[in-house]
């Protein structure tokens, strides 16, 4: 009988990458603490006239990515493609926004039939981070520095943070106009997807990645030239707290989001990193100050941005980080493994780190490379000439050094210098972040 495998676009986690994940989530629940973010937890299906409502019947995604189907009763139900909608839906359902303005965030798995590349997969887990309530440049920034506070923290130096401007529905008319004048003397000459998207929403057709539309897109006006006065003094305001706040960033006019409910400012964060290819955005968002209510909801402004985090892990290995963490036992010999056993559980129970330990006959050499894949720091190496010595060795797998740990009467000492051993090794070099 044959094999079944994961679907195509899809994965499976496994230790030690597993653990590298929880890592990175306690990451974005203390970001989100910190800077007073609540978390929001919604369905992984909802109807599907919440997507085609939020992101608008000429996206990608709703044309071609959804997987939707119909449920016994008839009901037509989506696989969320991404988050933010259903995040709306359930501020209106609950009444949140009746009690003021809203900061919320999330991870969570989403679902999208596109091609798979590197870091893109057809189930793929999101954080986002959502300010509903506030119409003022101040959230934009603020949201802009949560994104920023994950690069900090992983050290992504290279990422640099790409700005600009959709304006607001009132100004965004005389640019689509401007925008038809410019690509319909040229329709042949554009790929099939922006003819499409010609007379429904042209604007769609400044993110096509497309080779026949570069050059047809480079030269299409901007929107910075066409902006009313209100969406030019906010977008103003943006760069100057950026300015104040020392973010650094480029002005992209160029620069659109896939969904159609974004309005005013839009960002990215897009890193030179190899191991993305052209895939290079890192994260992303913007405002959608019309979202709330085309999903029946009073005008409410709101900001937000999402993160992929298979793409931005794959980032951060590029970047030369590594997880490594906790000691792995190597007992050469059964006198060995009835020495470690107490020990060990005298580890597991003080300290916080990963402690494991091989019950099985093995090679030392052996013992090493399953302590390496299974994303140790350190192994407590303990044989014959050990015992005798009553010296334990504890080598560390990132620096290659080693110490000799003096055996004590009782296994509590002798746990209690491991650990001091152990914590030296961390200091001498990061463990997480390693360049």
């Amino acid at each position: 009988m044959s094999k079944i495998s994961a679907p195509r676009g899809t994965q499976d986690l496994l230790p030690p990458e597993s653990a590298r994940r929880q890592a990175f989530e306690r990451r974005v629940h203390e970001i989100a603490r910190r800077f007073g973010y609540g978390e929001i937890r919604t369905p992984i299906f909802e109807a599907t006239e919440l997507f085609v409502r939020g992101m608008g019947d000429t996206t990608d995604v709703v044309e071609k990515e959804m997987y939707t189907f119909n449920d016994k009763g008839g009901r037509s139900l989506t696989l969320r493609p991404e988050l933010t909608a259903g995040v709306v839906r359930a501020l209106l359902e609950h009444n949140l926004l009746a009690t003021g303005p809203q900061r919320l965030y999330y991870i969570g798995p989403c679902f999208r039939h596109e091609r798979p590349q590197a870091g893109r997969y057809r189930q793929f887990d999101q954080v986002g981070f959502e300010c509903f309530g506030f119409s003022e440049p101040e959230a934009d920034v603020e949201l802009i520095l949560v994104a920023a506070e994950f690069l900090r923290a992983y050290r992504i130096d290279d990422a640099v943070l790409n700005l600009n401007s959709l304006g607001c529905v009132e100004c965004r008319s005389s640019y689509r106009e401007a925008l038809l004048a410019h690509f319909r003397p040229h329709a042949g000459s554009l790929s099939t997807d922006s003819q499409r998207r010609l007379e429904r929403n042209p604007l769609r057709i400044l993110d096509s990645k497309a080779p026949e539309d570069a050059a047809l897109i480079a030269s299409s006006p901007t929107f910075l030239d066409r902006m009313c006065g209100p969406c030019e003094q906010h977008f103003a305001g943006v760069r100057a707290l950026l300015d104040e706040s020392g973010v650094a960033y480029v002005i992209n006019p160029r620069l659109v989001r896939g969904f159609d409910y974004y309005t005013r400012t839009v960002f990215e964060f897009i890193s030179s990193s190899s191991a993305l290819g052209a895939q290079s955005t890192v994260c992303g968002g913007g405002r959608y100050d019309g979202l709330v209510e085309a999903l029946g909801g009073p005008p409410t402004p709101g900001i937000g941005f999402g993160l992929g985090i298979d793409r931005f892990l794959l980032t951060v290995a590029a970047e030369g980080e590594s997880s490594a963490s906790g000691i792995a036992a190597i007992a050469l010999g059964q006198a060995a493994r009835r020495g470690l056993v107490p020990v060990i559980a005298e580890l597991r129970r003080t300290a916080e780190i990963p402690v494991t330990i091989d019950y099985r006959d093995a090679k030392l050499d052996t013992g090493l490379k399953r302590a390496v894949k299974s994303g140790m720091r350190a192994v407590l190496i303990v044989g014959e000439n050990e015992l005798a010595s009553r010296r334990w060795i504890l080598r560390d797998l990132q620096t290659r050094s080693q110490e000799d740990i003096e055996v004590a009467a009782d296994s509590a000492t002798n746990a209690q210098a491991i650990l001091a051993h152990y914590r030296a090794f961390e200091r001498s070099g990061p463990a997480e972040v390693k360049r």
